[in-house]
């Protein structure tokens, strides 16, 4: 009972944390967003934001690696894990809401109103499509709730198997391609949303490759035939005998 509370706690924090996230990215419905904030000077804001931004870069990326869990579940419930994991990154977030340093000069500017609206409805797409993409695999285990309701209902966890619904067939990270869209797509880029977005996608780019040697170590040939034939990021047609040259190329190994 107690380690289903948690858990649960833990996802509801996480899904206010998400919400506030894209209210604080786009300037919308949060008493604070990323153009609010004390005024510091440019050198000592752009250090501390880089610096909010790299804690999160680094606590993702260490708890994420299969090493870390392992030592991590030797002082806390297994069911816990993904839990806590969820957790620290929502805390991690709320810190960057709370310290994050204002940059409001403008970069630039869409003065059509039209336009501008039009951005502001492919950045809230992307932020839909983030959560979209994560329910077509699975958004309960990706954020703890089936971990913990297992162990609650006392039946073993099982890992959700390779699948690739939809979405997944036209690129490999939609749930990314999502956050770099609702990054980007900005009627007005100000200082401090262009070094968010900027840092961001740097970070990204980053963890995809740590994830994706992490899935082919797990995964295998089956991963690797998915990568060859699936772009990582932008949806573009496939290759013709891609798929079978790479068959044959494992076959022969």
């Amino acid at each position: 009972m107690a380690i289903f509370g948690y858990g649960l706690s833990c996802y509801l924090i996480f899904f206010g944390t998400f919400v506030y996230l894209a209210g604080f990215v786009e300037g919308l419905l949060v008493p604070r967003d990323i153009n609010d904030g004390p005024a510091s000077p440019m050198g000592i804001a752009i250090v501390t934001n880089l610096g909010l931004i790299g804690l999160f870069a680094v606590q993702h990326t260490i708890m994420a690696r299969p090493g870390f869990k392992r030592r991590l579940t030797t002082v806390l419930p297994i069911a816990a894990e993904r839990s806590t994991f969820v957790l620290v990154t929502s805390l991690i977030l709320i810190l960057m809401f709370r310290q994050w340093r204002a940059m409001p000069e403008v970069v630039w500017e869409v003065a059509n109103p039209n336009v501008r609206t039009a951005l502001l409805a492919i950045s809230l797409a992307g932020w839909g499509l983030v959560l979209y993409s994560s329910f077509l695999i699975d958004h309960f285990d990706l954020f703890g709730l089936r971990q913990v309701w297992l162990h609650f209902r006392g039946k073993p966890y099982t890992h959700p198997t390779f699948r690739q619904p939809m979405l997944y067939r036209m690129v490999r990270n939609p749930l990314m391609l999502g956050f770099l869209i609702a990054f980007w797509a900005a009627p007005t880029m100000t200082q401090g949303r262009l070094l968010f977005a900027t840092a961001m996608t740097g970070y990204i780019l980053m963890g995809i490759q740590f994830e994706e040697r992490d899935l082919s170590r797990i995964l295998g040939d089956e991963y690797q035939k998915y990568r060859a034939r699936t772009p990582m990021l932008i949806p573009m047609p496939r290759k013709r005998g891609a798929g079978v040259a790479l068959d044959k190329s494992i076959a022969r190994k």
